[in-house]
């Protein structure tokens, strides 16, 4: 017979052996320092704030407030799902999971913080959507029931963590829910004109009667959560409690790769993959690039769903415009580079083929720039639709934007780790490491080749044969000064 021991002296015991940096003095410090970075950061930034969330009057139509309703709660969703959203700290995980303790209590903090972490969320979605459609005097009972709809989205992730069926359910109607919250931003875009504020609201009692009768449903949900919360298999415990420590790793070492690392190795052991050929016709690696790009499909979906955004930037400065197509090039060339990742930390590929590095990252580059092509191309095209660029063959600046981008996410996958071992840079704010700086811009800094692209699009003037042909030679250029300067004929080693 199995004993349940009492969790709270177990933890009193943990916590009182913990090591010298986990004081309390340095957890006020640390509590103090994020405090005072808050009131600085809102000090500087309140009025900017402000106009985001905050404007004068309700500007915001109802198509645009129901679409961006809709992708607040995908989001949420999304983002719960792929936190867990009931997880565990790596020691409780190891050595408190299987522990005659009782597992309510071990997972009740948790999922405490989750609740206080969406309701937080929520209620800032909600403050984004209520400033721009509601009468300021009705956003109170708007934001609150913004958060209880926050911590309703969590019971939804919880149940979904704890049955298997749910889960492939929940996930389908997150992405449902975004595919409609976007194809009505969409719409609202393409159908242009003034859109009237929404009229008509219900007065301020009977929002607040709303909030406590959803208040009422959400606690009721909690509580039958909270009971069958020991119900909840290890195993999806265990995956949870290993993506909260990823991502505490990434932010405490400033290592983006775990993350990119995880997320790949969970994508394909998810899959049932079988041995194919790569086509004839293709070099060696061209064509491994295309087997798995083959392989990426929801990703290309989602690439393709995210073609809009330039569009949807309209209201933004046009130079806005033109760096989002740029970046989303970029992205969308990055589909396949993580072949290229693995050749640079690991050339046995390239030494079993007997390739060069020039040769390897030629080949390699094939499918991220039609990628970037591709993406770049529908963007600018619906953007031309639209009306939002002037006369001109825009259409045809998909060709250097997809080398451009295609380079840059080639670079960026030969990024590798980020250098701890620069030196730092003294500011009046504190120290600053280099290496993680080195890091973020290494690859996006590719994107200095499109600057006549964005200036042509931020100026607002017709595109000209002279400077469609003067961009169209700097892309080319730059990509094969990059390749020349980078890699070596005589040389295997992607990193020199």
């Amino acid at each position: 017979m199995t004993v349940i021991v009492p969790l709270r002296p177990v933890r009193r015991w943990i916590h009182q052996r913990q090591v010298s940096h986990r004081e309390r003095g340095a957890t006020l410090g640390n509590l103090y320092f994020a405090a005072l970075l808050i009131a600085v950061v809102g000090a500087m930034t309140h009025r900017q704030l402000a106009k985001i969330f905050w404007p004068s009057a309700p500007d915001l139509g109802t198509l645009p407030a129901l679409a961006l309703s809709l992708l607040g709660v995908a989001l949420l969703l999304k983002i719960m799902r792929a936190v867990g959203p009931v997880t565990l700290g790596r020691p409780a995980a190891y050595f408190l999971l299987t522990a005659p303790v009782s597992r309510r209590r071990l997972l009740l903090p948790s999922l405490r913080l989750a609740a206080l972490t969406a309701a937080g969320a929520a209620a800032v979605i909600a403050t984004g959507i209520a400033g721009h459609t509601a009468p300021h005097h009705l956003a109170g009972p708007l934001i609150a029931t913004g958060a209880l709809l926050g911590v309703g989205l969590l019971m939804i992730a919880v149940v979904a963590q704890r049955a298997g069926g749910w889960a492939t359910a929940t996930d389908r109607v997150a992405t449902l829910v975004a595919a409609a919250g976007l194809l009505l931003l969409i719409v609202d875009n393409l159908a242009g004109g003034d859109r009237p504020a929404i009229d008509g609201w219900p007065s301020g009692p009977s929002l607040v009667t709303v909030a406590g009768a959803l208040a009422v449903v959400v606690g009721a949900g909690t509580a039958l959560i909270v009971r069958n919360l020991a119900r909840t298999p290890d195993d999806r415990i265990l995956d949870a409690a290993k993506t909260t420590g990823t991502i505490f790793d990434t932010a405490f070492g400033m290592e983006p790769s775990f993350v990119t690392d995880m997320v790949a190795r969970r994508y394909w052991a998810r899959r049932r993959l079988t041995s194919t050929r790569p086509p004839a016709r293709l070099p060696v690696l061209t064509g491994q690039d295309f087997l798995m790009l083959r392989r990426r499909v929801p990703r290309l979906l989602w690439l393709l769903a995210a073609t809009p955004v330039p569009l949807l930037l309209g209201a933004a400065p046009a130079w806005v415009t033109a760096v989002a197509v740029l970046l989303g090039a970029m992205i969308a060339g990055g589909t396949t580079t993580r072949t290229v990742n693995t050749d640079a930390g690991n050339p046995v590929l390239l030494r079993l083929l007997g390739l060069s590095s020039r040769t390897a990252l030629t080949q390699r580059l094939w499918i991220p720039v039609a990628l970037a092509f591709a993406w770049s191309l529908i963007a600018l095209v619906l953007m031309q639709v639209a009306g939002d660029l002037p006369a001109g063959p825009w259409f045809l600046l998909s060709v250097p934007a997809g080398v451009t981008g295609g380079l840059a996410a080639v670079r960026r996958a030969r990024a590798g780790f980020v250098r701890n071992d620069m030196l730092p840079l003294d500011t009046p704010m504190g120290t600053v490491s280099t290496g993680p700086l080195v890091y973020a811009f290494a690859g996006p800094d590719a994107l200095i080749l499109g600057i006549p692209m964005v200036i042509a699009i931020g100026q607002g003037t017709p595109l000209t044969w002279t400077l469609l042909l003067f961009q169209t030679v700097l892309a080319g250029l730059g990509a094969r000064a990059y390749l020349a300067g980078t890699t070596d004929p005589e040389r295997v080693e992607l990193q020199a």
